[in-house]
C-alpha cells in the first residue's frame, strides 16, 4: 500500500516542545485533549500464542520476567517466526507468593481470523516445554468461553498500569475465569486498552464502569462503537473502514460487514464489505457495501508517556459510503501498511 497521503507537517524539532510546554501530562491524558480517533488503531494479529507469565513484567514481559531471558528470547522467536503473535498473561489480584510458586504454565493458541476464530487451552509444567507445544493448539482444549485481556503493562507505559488496573478489577470481579491481565497490546495513548479473544476486537479508554457491559455485548455478538479500534486481524485501513459502516448502518453485529478487497487512488481507500441483514434471511439479504476512507498524518505528538520526540501518526476519516458497489477482484496480496500506534 502506498505511504499516507497528506499534507507538509512541521519539522520534528520544531514540534518537540509543543506539548510539554504546557507542563508534562500522561499520554493518555493528551490523546484525551486531543480526542485522538480511535478507529483504525488496533494492532496487527491473525493468530496469538499467549502465555501465562506470573509476577513482574520488565519492560519487555517476556524477556524480564520469572521466564530464563534466553528461554524467553527462544519463545519469542519461535513464535513470531511462525508469523504468530506473542502475549503474556497473568491473573490479577494473586499475592507475590502465588505468583513465585507458579507451577504450571498455562497456554492459550487464538485463531481471530475471520470465519476461524478459536481459543484452544493448554498448559506445561516446565516452562521449556513451551518450546515444543504445537503453536496452533494441536492438543489443547477447546474453549468457547470469551478471553478477556486488559493491559497492565506498567514497565511498558505507566498509563497502562495507571487506567488498566480499575478496569482488569471490574472485569475479574464479573468475569473471573476470563479476564487475564496481559502484556502491551499498542496504543499506549487509548489506556486503558484490552482485547477480546477469539474475535480479536480492540478497544480503548475503557473505563471500569463501563468494561462488565462491554463483555455482555461481546457475548451476545455485539461491538460496543463508542470504543472500538478495530479488529486485530484486518489492516488499520479496513479495521476505520469496518467502524464507519458499522456507524452508519446502526449495526453492531461482530460480523455484519465481511471484509472482501481494498483499493487506493490520490489517498483515498475504497474498502469492500458484504453486508449481511440482521436475522435470518436468504443469500439474496447480503448486500455489497464500498467505504471511502482518507488517510491524514495528525500533527506531530507524543504517543506514549516515554516518547521524547513527537512524531505524527497516521488517522483516518470517512469520505463516503455506496451500497450495491461490486468489489473489484481481491489482490493476490493484503497490502502491508505501517503501524499506527
Amino acid at each position: 500500500m502506498s505511504q499516507p497521503a497528506g499534507g507538509p507537517t512541521e519539522p520534528v524539532d520544531a514540534a518537540r516542545v509543543i506539548e510539554p510546554a504546557r507542563g508534562w501530562l500522561p499520554c493518555s491524558d493528551r490523546s484525551l485533549e486531543r480526542d485522538d480517533p480511535l478507529p483504525g488503531t488496533a494492532g496487527y494479529g491473525e493468530r496469538w500464542f499467549l502465555v501465562e507469565i506470573d509476577g513482574a513484567w520488565g519492560t519487555h514481559a517476556f524477556l524480564q520476567s520469572p521466564l530464563e531471558p534466553a528461554l524467553g528470547r527462544a519463545l519469542v522467536t519461535r513464535i513470531e517466526s511462525a508469523g504468530i503473535r506473542p502475549l503474556a498473561i497473568r491473573r490479577t489480584g494473586r499475592t507475590a507468593h502465588e505468583r513465585r510458586a507458579q507451577a504450571s504454565w498455562r497456554w492459550a493458541a487464538v485463531d481471530a481470523r475471520p470465519g476461524h476464530e478459536q481459543i484452544r487451552w493448554g498448559a506445561v509444567s516446565d516452562p521449556a516445554e513451551l518450546l515444543t507445544v504445537p503453536l496452533d493448539g494441536a492438543g489443547g482444549e477447546p474453549s468457547t468461553e470469551p478471553l478477556i485481556c486488559v493491559c497492565t503493562h506498567a514497565r511498558h507505559d505507566q498509563c497502562c498500569a495507571v487506567r488498566g488496573r480499575p478496569v482488569v478489577t471490574a472485569l475479574a470481579l464479573a468475569h473471573p475465569d476470563a479476564t487475564w491481565e496481559c502484556s502491551h497490546l499498542g496504543g499506549d495513548r487509548f489506556a486503558a486498552t484490552l482485547i477480546l479473544f477469539p474475535h480479536g476486537l480492540y478497544y480503548g479508554r475503557m473505563s471500569a464502569q463501563e468494561a462488565p457491559a462491554l463483555i455482555d455485548r461481546y457475548r451476545a455478538g455485539l461491538i460496543e462503537p463508542g470504543r472500538f479500534r478495530g479488529r486485530s486481524s484486518l489492516p488499520n485501513v479496513v479495521q476505520a473502514a469496518a467502524a464507519f459502516a458499522a456507524r452508519e448502518f446502526g449495526d453492531d453485529r461482530v460480523d455484519a460487514f465481511a471484509y472482501r478487497s481494498w483499493t487506493e487512488s490520490a489517498g483515498v481507500h475504497s474498502v469492500y464489505f458484504d453486508h449481511a441483514s440482521a436475522g435470518p434471511a436468504p443469500a439474496s439479504a447480503v448486500q455489497p457495501v464500498t467505504v471511502r476512507v482518507v488517510e491524514t498524518l495528525s500533527e506531530p505528538l507524543l504517543s506514549t508517556c516515554a516518547a521524547t520526540t513527537a512524531r505524527p501518526v497516521r488517522q483516518f476519516r470517512l469520505d463516503s459510503i455506496d451500497r450495491a458497489v461490486p468489489a473489484p477482484e481481491p489482490p493476490l496480496e493484503t497490502p502491508v501498511e505501517p503501524p499506527v500506534e
